[in-house]
Parts: structure tokens; sequence; C-alpha cells
């Protein structure tokens, strides 16, 4: 396999990801990714390891390197290292007034039959009362936990 992109790292740059990895605290992805790109370093003085070499070393896919190469060439370091943000955005389905609905009726005392409100249980009572056309029971949950 032939190198498309080549990860040149600076000192600033070497010294910064030697440092994230011997502080070990950071996430298990984010040293991984910081490993592979100093074994990719091919600036003078880098250890330049081939695409195999690091895939054996790290136990990783070549298309991994691949990605991780190219995110740092494109973007930066930063880019490189880091997860990438989700690119949609979500929509609550529940606007203030249903989720003060929500909490009320869940304050409440359980069915009869029941002990207690179940997630859903509460859904289906949400809907019952045509607060919302439809709602999931995660929707519920994260809700009622946003407002504990």
């Amino acid at each position: 396999m032939y190198q498309k992109y080549y990860v040149k790292l600076t000192s600033e740059e070497r010294q910064y990801l030697e440092k994230l990895i011997l502080s070990g605290s950071a996430p298990a992805r984010k040293l991984q990714r910081a490993r592979i790109l100093l074994k990719s370093d091919t600036s003078e003085g880098g250890p330049n390891w081939s695409y195999e070499a690091i895939c054996d070393a790290f136990v990783v896919n070549s298309m991994t390197v691949t990605n991780f190469r190219k995110a740092f060439t494109e973007g930066g370091l930063e880019k490189a290292i880091n997860r990438k943000k989700p690119e949609r955005e979500y929509q609550h389905s529940l606007d203030g007034n249903a989720g003060v609905h929500l909490i009320a009726l869940a304050w409440r005392a359980a069915p009869e039959g029941y002990e207690r409100w179940s997630l859903r249980l509460l859904q289906d009572r949400f809907v019952e009362l045509e607060i919302v056309r439809s709602i999931s029971h995660e929707t519920i949950r994260t809700t009622l936990k946003k407002r504990n």
C-alpha cells in the first residue's frame, strides 16, 4: 500500500502528543489516535512507520490509519485526535409546555392496578390525553431525567 497522506509533526505537536499519552487520562480512542500519529510522523527524527507496521502494532485496519492521517493533513492535530461532532441536529419533540404536562402526569398517583408509572405507561397516557400525537418512551425518560 502506498502512502498518500504524510504526517509531519512539529516539535510542539510531538511533545503535546507524547504528554497526552503519558498522562493516560484522555479517552482511549484519543490516546490510540495520538499513538498512531506519532508513529506516522515522517518529519526528521520521526519513526515513519509503515501502514502495515502500525496496523500490526495497534491492531487496527489500514483504513483507520488512512483516516487519521487524512484528518491530520486536512484539518490539523485537533481534528485528527478528537472525535467528530455529529452533523445532524436533534429536535426535541416536547416543548416546555408539554414537558410541564409530562412532569405533572408523572407526579400523579399511578393508575389503578399499577404500583408506579413506567415509561411506557406514561407514553401511552400522554398520547391518550392528546398532548402529543406520538412520543417515544426514550423521550419521556430524557425529559424526566433532565427535569429531575
